[in-house]
């Protein structure tokens, strides 16, 4: 619960106004998070259209211009919550962000790409391998000025592994999303966290062909 400074009324933690007078209640960052905040239960498939009616009802209710001669809590209330509004909708839109920010939400977050590129996931070894002798092939025909259509071939050739190593990924973080929707268990949670991991690393590897095919 917290208190309104305006009335000293209680108010649950995901309430956006005071219950007793309606004043915009201060946004506690600590005791909320984007779930929350937008009155959603802690899952991962969202309704898109939902998530927007929710977007465009809290923005009418927080934005800055109906606070304009408020006191100046409020008014820095209601930009609080504006802001936090924006950056929980850019978040929870984003299947992939959304897996990110519940990992964390729950301690399971998983370092950015930063942490994928330390090693090679297993699952993906074998695409690895193939994929670096493929480019240090195509780097020596480059080398020894083959024609530009001749290697840019060969690494389009390459990349369709990958591609598709990556389709396979996103399909099982739905899955997975599904199943942590309806049973909440934590080996989910590892599951899905070695699945980000493999995804980051995946989009590294496709980046290293979009630079191969730039030069």
């Amino acid at each position: 619960m917290q208190a309104c400074r305006a009335c000293g009324a209680g108010a649950s933690l995901d309430a956006h106004f005071c219950p007793q007078c309606r004043t915009i209640l201060p946004l506690v960052r600590r005791q909320t998070d984007y779930f929350t905040f937008f009155g959603l239960p802690r899952k991962l498939r969202i309704d898109a259209v939902d998530l927007e009616q929710r977007l465009r009802t809290l923005s009418r209710q927080f934005h800055p211009d109906y606070f304009y001669n408020a006191a100046t809590a409020e008014r820095r209330a209601s930009l609080e919550r504006s802001s936090y509004l924006n950056d929980a909708y850019r978040t929870l839109k984003s299947p992939v962000a959304r897996v990110e920010y519940l990992l964390s939400l729950e301690g399971r977050a998983a370092n950015g790409p930063e942490e994928a590129s330390k090693q090679v996931p297993p699952a993906l070894l074998e695409e690895v391998f193939a994929l670096n002798e493929e480019l240090d092939e195509v780097r020596e025909m480059r080398a020894s000025g083959a024609p530009a259509e001749e290697w840019r071939s060969r690494l389009e050739r390459a990349r369709q592994p990958i591609d598709a190593k990556r389709e396979e990924h996103e399909q099982q973080l739905q899955e997975l999303s599904a199943r942590w929707d309806e049973r909440g268990e934590s080996d989910v949670l590892d599951a899905l966290r070695d699945r980000v991991l493999e995804r980051n690393y995946i989009n590294n590897l496709l980046a290293g062909i979009e630079r191969e095919l730039s030069q």
